[in-house]
């Protein structure tokens, strides 16, 4: 699976409703509201790099009230899952 951060303007008023739109699409597993210089980051999660077109430039661009965004493919995905399972390998607990 491959993510994607992607950073957006809406405009103000309608904020709630974009992300709402924005989190039905298939292949956005979350949309936050923030605080700063954008309005909502939503994390897009396809299989290949061919989808994030479908994805972003095709339905989320297109949503009304996004006036700008900004997309960024991770390259490699940390958690603390991730670093407690790699801790606990090869470890048997008695």
């Amino acid at each position: 699976m491959i993510s994607a951060i992607v950073l957006i303007k809406a405009e103000v008023a309608r904020i709630p409703e974009a992300a709402q739109e924005i989190a039905e699409i298939e292949g956005i597993s979350e949309v936050y509201s923030v605080t700063g210089d954008i309005d909502l980051i939503a994390v897009a999660r396809v299989r290949a790099h061919e989808d994030f077109h479908d994805v972003i430039a095709d339905r989320l661009n297109k949503v009304p009230g996004v006036l700008e965004t900004s997309t960024h493919i991770a390259f490699r995905t940390y958690s603390s899952e991730d670093l407690e399972a790699g801790f606990a390998l090869g470890l048997d607990e008695e």
